[in-house]
């Protein structure tokens, strides 16, 4: 389902999971807690009134009928005469503590509170006398509740028949049986009685279902609350992502100048919206620059094709003497050899973008191959009546040696073409912080400070009279794309009127 593919929806659907699931464990937890409490104190109210009728059974015997002479007691169980007690069924030759008791049991007031005798729900209890597999019963409240045919129970009593002291205390004592709705928990003394108290379940079951509605409706709503909030800041969280989509689509559309807008640029959508930002920036940049490229490529190669184009004509419409043809032709030839440099600049160029061109990379000095550039622009330069000053230390280094003399080369002739008339060209390499730094400074007329941010751009030309008719433009652009394809650096630094230093840094 297409649901199940949205990010949005996925994070919702595991975002309810997790809390539907820490929510019913925590819910089963409150419960189980509140339900050993109660347990708990229902057990530890058993066991207290066990050990205060076991306390007052011990005590000595009153009379019949709380001395009022009715023969009831407090429980209102009417007690027969001393007479119509069964007699004593224990041999004489047994323990005190195993003779046979009065039959009347009395409980003091304070401890008969314990017993609400009015309340079907609260304690009751019964105390029996086991003699040769009898039971006779002593004293019961008057809300005791006979169990229902309850195999443990009975099973429980007729193992206590078939023993004999002290042989009874080996059953597990007290037991705890549950008998329907109320719990009864019996405690067997050695002196052979039968203590049995119990409750009834009910309140305390009645309290547990209201407590588990109530932590169901706190935890629906809770669930409820936390979907619709997670929903929001879900939502919240991924509006970076419809935003990055809605910006990409119009650019896709040719609107290159359109941007994400990323108010959270500390979060991780934030931080990808500003790499996208950036690339897009320099998408439009590099889209900017190819058109440039374009037009500019154009132009140059239309100017010698207009020359070529211009002087055939010329030569084409009426006859001519060998010497006039042949000054057509060799222009056409200096149209043609201008335009097979641009060309080759321009391939070269395109290599470099793409990656392809193929550096055969040697060990040699670098400080030789400047000493040979020198050596082959020195023409120009007496030409021109300009001084080459070179001041270089032997600096081995790894790389292109035919390529790193074409940057130098460029560099020098840009120094002698640009350098006013007996000026100066200053040539230094030296050796600093594993590289290998080359300065080539002249005494020109230096670059204007708007200027230098473009010195590098392809076809770039600050002023007609700076770079001359003869320049398309091109050789710092390809002097820079040689030394960073050698992982090197190239900076220009210049005053107006003062001069103009670039600087090259190589790995060694």
């Amino acid at each position: 389902m297409k649901i199940f593919k949205s990010i949005k929806w996925r994070l919702q659907l595991w975002y309810g999971l997790i809390l539907v699931v820490v929510l019913a464990g925590f819910g089963f937890t409150a419960y189980q807690l509140q339900r050993n409490r109660q347990f708990r104190q229902v057990d530890d109210g058993i066991h207290q009134r066990i050990g205060i009728l076991a306390n007052n059974l011990h005590r000595p015997p009153l009379r019949p009928g709380n001395g009022d002479g009715s023969g009831v007691n407090q429980f209102g169980n009417r007690q027969p005469p001393e007479d119509q007690f069964p007699q004593d069924q224990f041999s004489n030759d047994r323990p005190p503590q195993f003779q046979r008791r009065s039959q009347v049991f009395h409980l003091a007031p304070e401890n008969a509170r314990l017993f609400d005798t009015n309340d079907i729900n609260g304690f009751f209890f019964r105390i029996s006398r086991l003699v040769e597999n009898d039971r006779t019963i002593i004293a019961q409240s008057e809300n005791y509740r006979q169990p229902q045919p309850v195999l443990e129970y009975d099973h429980y009593f007729d193992q206590l028949n078939h023993f004999d002291f002290p042989d009874r205390k080996k059953l597990v004592s007290p037991k705890t049986i549950a008998a329907g709705d109320d719990q009864i928990v019996i405690e067997t003394l050695p002196s052979g009685e039968a203590i049995e108290v119990g409750c009834s379940l009910k309140p305390m079951r009645a309290e547990l279902r209201n407590a588990a509605l109530h932590l169901a409706g706190v935890g629906g709503l809770i669930l409820l609350v936390g979907l619709f909030g997670g929903w929001w800041f879900v939502g919240r969280a991924l509006r970076p992502i419809s935003e990055i989509s809605a910006t990409a689509v119009k650019i896709s559309a040719g609107d290159l100048s359109q941007r994400i807008s990323a108010a959270e640029t500390e979060s991780e959508l934030g931080q990808l919206a500003a790499v996208l930002n950036s690339t897009f920036a320099r998408l439009e940049t590099a889209f900017a620059q190819q058109k440039q490229f374009a037009s500019d490529a154009a132009h140059e190669l239309r100017t010698p094709v207009t020359v070529i184009l211009t002087q055939t004509q010329t030569a084409l419409n009426r006859e001519r003497d060998a010497a006039s043809y042949k000054q057509t032709v060799e222009a056409c030839q200096r149209a043609a050899q201008r335009m097979r440099k641009l060309i080759e600049s321009l391939l070269a160029l395109a290599r470099f973008d793409a990656g392809q061109e193929v550096l055969r990379r040697t060990d040699f000095d670098f400080s030789e191959t400047i000493a040979d550039c020198a050596e082959l622009v020195q023409p120009l330069a007496d030409e021109r009546a300009v001084k080459i000053s070179v001041a270089v230390e032997p600096v081995k280094i790894t790389g292109d040696a035919e390529r790193l003399a074409q940057v130098v080369t460029n560099l020098l002739t840009n120094a002698i073409q640009y350098n006013q008339p007996a000026g100066e060209v200053r040539v230094q390499l030296a050796s600093q912080n594993g590289l290998a730094v080359l300065t080539v400074t002249d005494t020109g007329q230096g670059i204007a400070p708007a200027d230098l941010p473009l010195v590098f751009g392809r076809f770039y030309r600050a002023d007609q009279s700076r770079t001359g008719a003869s320049n398309a433009g091109l050789g710092l652009a390809i002097t820079k794309a040689i030394v960073e394809a050698h992982g090197g650096t190239i900076e220009v630094a210049s005053e107006e009127n003062a001069g103009t230093t670039f600087t090259v840094r190589l790995p060694i």
